[in-house]
């Protein structure tokens, strides 16, 4: 698109007070990395290169499916008939929507050996994705390299965000101290999720980043806001007073970025010959398999006893078989792919 005044296009988002041209300039040339291009991701990517951000990363492992469509803004079926890389398709989109930003795709797992490559050069990185082990890495990478970033969350009705600032706000673990064990908490695939929750979240996760980004700190939100819009409930948690829990806390006060080093996490090994592949937690848990039968139930066959659980689905019409221990880890067969086991595993086990 050819544009005599470039600026024109950003004329209604310039007229806020706070932005300003001065803001605006900011604002396209500024860099951002964002982690997972799926429900929150796309309305994310989507709100932030039509205000005008100059450079996004999307980084994302994944292939769109039809599931996905009900509330993953960038895609259609013709990207699931194409089988394509959701970084990849929401790229065609976003260029589509405003040629003048750069948008750079991604089709990588995030993990603890590319996270800083990804993010080193960015001014802002924020929370796209669908599981805590992600998010923790993204907080250590934040408060090692002094940069902002931008947490959220959505499933079922739920839904909840906060802008994490080092040094002046506390940081993920301060607040949530460990990541929920496997099977403790639902996931998209397990609880549902609800479109308008996801739009809901990833639009002040939006404004958080066009407040940072334009040079608007003072009007960043400094609380946990936690909502549930089926319950039609808001609450807004001060979270100042547990900066550094006095401290302890191992990221922002100690400097010790465990998920960062490896000490936390997922690890995976692919089974020779057997088109499986072993996902597994470097700290131990203990799974309550009664409860986390109840739960996959809705999308399986399942079956258990004291010594492990077997559950069985058929996805996009493939079949999988995950064999699951009481720590935690699982074998999935069906895939000699770590990448796709490491998805399978945080679909349907947890995070």
């Amino acid at each position: 698109m050819t544009d005599t005044n470039p600026l024109e296009r950003y004329s209604r988002q310039m007229r806020v007070p706070g932005i300003g041209k001065a803001g605006q300039e900011k604002l396209l040339g500024s860099r951002v990395t964002l982690c997972g291009c799926g429900a929150l991701g796309t309305v994310l990517a989507n709100t932030l290169v039509r205000a005008g951000v100059g450079f996004v990363r999307v980084v994302d492992r994944d292939f769109v499916e039809p599931s996905n469509l009900q509330r993953q803004v960038l895609f259609d079926e013709a990207d699931v008939a194409n089988n394509m890389p959701k970084a990849e398709a929401a790229a065609i989109k976003l260029r589509q929507i405003n040629s003048a930003v750069t948008v750079e795709p991604i089709v990588a797992d995030i993990n603890r050996t590319n996270i800083e490559e990804f993010c080193k050069d960015a001014d802002l990185i924020l929370d796209g994705s669908d599981n805590f082990e992600i998010r923790y890495l993204i907080n250590d990478v934040a408060f090692k390299h002094g940069k902002p970033w931008v947490y959220g969350g959505a499933v079922g009705s739920d839904g909840m965000t906060m802008t994490i600032i080092p040094g002046e706000t506390p940081c993920l673990r301060c607040v949530f101290e460990a990541a929920p064990a496997p099977g403790e908490t639902g996931t998209c695939e397990t609880a549902g999720v609800l479109g308008p929750v996801v739009s809901i979240v990833a639009s002040f996760q939006a404004a958080e980043a066009i407040k940072l980004l334009s040079g608007n700190k003072a009007a960043v939100n400094r609380e946990l806001f936690v909502l549930n819009i089926w319950e039609n409930t808001t609450k807004r948690v001060k979270v100042a007073p547990l900066a550094g829990r006095k401290g302890k806390c191992p990221c922002c006060a100690q400097k010790k970025f465990e998920w960062l080093d490896g000490a936390h996490g997922t690890q995976t090994t692919t089974l020779c010959g057997r088109n499986a592949v072993q996902v597994s937690h470097r700290a131990a848990s203990k799974l309550d398999f009664e409860y986390l039968a109840g739960v996959l139930k809705q999308t399986g066959t399942v079956s258990f006893n004291k010594f492990l659980l077997k559950f069985n689905l058929v996805e996009n019409g493939d079949p999988y078989e995950f064999t699951v221990f009481p720590d935690g880890r699982a074998i999935i067969k069906g895939t000699s792919e770590t990448d796709k086991a490491r998805t399978l595993y945080a679909k349907y086990v947890g995070h």
